[in-house]
């Protein structure tokens, strides 16, 4: 009796799941490609032969027939910071789950030049779409103005809204933690930024200079760090910070450095100062005190941002303006009333 996986120890093919099947070589790639007009039973038979001879299909050959490699791009900053990580890793379980492979390659942070380089890469390897998590100015700017032959989604914090951008609202999360601020009590607010030219910094300084605003609150110049906690920690030593002041924080690795400047300044969080951080990291309730901060939904970041490519790339659809994802304020230990 012949096997029908053809000769031993040879991966089998194509014809070999046509033959066990009972059907012709191109019902076998139908099925494969999950094409219409297929009859149910010739679709189970195929399946059934498939798994029965372990047949894995050539990426390349599927390329052929769909004009797809179901492989999309992803270019990220060359950082390790929370943020950007968190987005790369939700969207590749997203693509995952929608049996998309990723390509994903660094580049410098703020090099428009290195970018335009990786995306030619990455279209001589046919990727179907390219999405990009910008952190600076300079790369947003690039990117917007990008004609490229296939789709292409941008995860960026920018007040100019497009279709091709998702983001988080960062500008209401910066207001909602300066209001819980405002709310118990505090009247000078301060503010450790982010770099100048990152989005997500504009964005959220433009929303603590607003809620301030609002509540016709003393505006303090806000001063710039990284995001790294070395800079909170040096400009934890340097701003004007005093018994009854608050500090809200760009982000949580820089309070993190900021709580340790104050501690060895004499000042007790949250006896004397406030402070309240953003994003959330994993170790934010772990810190002494625990902080309080503004919580980033990452995980749905990363689905819609697959969304965005699977209408662009297999319904040819015209993608719509997303409203930005909420944020929530995680209230801890960090922040209390002035009068307790």
């Amino acid at each position: 009796m012949t096997e029908p996986a053809g000769k031993p120890g040879r991966a089998a093919n194509i014809f070999d799941v046509a033959r066990l099947a009972g059907v012709s070589h191109q019902t076998v790639s139908r099925v494969i490609n999950e094409m219409p007009n297929v009859r149910p039973a010739t679709r189970a038979r195929v399946e059934q032969a498939i798994a029965q001879l372990h047949y894995s299909p050539s990426p390349a050959a599927r390329a052929l027939v769909t004009r797809r490699t179901r492989t999309i791009g992803l270019v990220t900053p060359g950082i390790s910071d929370y943020g950007p990580t968190s987005i790369a890793m939700h969207f590749n379980f997203a693509a995952r789950a929608a049996r998309y492979s990723v390509e994903s390659v660094s580049a410098p942070a703020d090099d428009p030049k290195a970018i335009r380089k990786v995306v030619d890469a990455l279209l001589r390897q046919r990727v179907d779409a390219i999405v990009f998590v910008v952190v600076d100015v300079s790369v947003l700017e690039l990117v917007r103005s990008l004609d490229l032959r296939i789709p292409v989604v941008i995860a960026a914090s920018t007040a100019r809204r497009s279709p091709l951008i998702v983001s988080i609202d960062q500008y209401r999360g910066a207001r909602a933690a300066v209001r819980h601020l405002a709310e118990i009590g505090h009247s000078r607010i301060l503010h450790l930024a982010g770099p100048r030219t990152a989005p997500d910094a504009t964005e959220r300084v433009r929303g603590w200079r607003d809620e301030l605003g609002a509540h016709r609150l003393e505006i303090v110049p806000p001063v710039f760090g990284d995001w790294s906690a070395a800079s909170g920690y040096r400009l934890g030593g340097e701003i004007d910070v005093e018994p009854g002041s608050a500090v809200f924080v760009g982000n949580d690795q820089m309070s993190i450095g900021l709580l340790s400047a104050l501690r060895e300044r004499g000042l007790r969080v949250p006896d004397d100062v406030s402070v309240i951080g953003f994003d959330d990291v994993p170790e934010a309730g772990y810190l002494f005190p625990p902080l309080t901060t503004v919580r980033q939904d990452f995980a749905t970041l990363g689905e819609l941002i697959m969304q965005k490519v699977l209408i662009a790339v297999e319904e040819s659809g015209v993608l719509t303006e997303d409203t930005p994802i909420p944020t929530h304020l995680v209230v801890r230990q960090s922040t209390r009333p002035l009068d307790d």
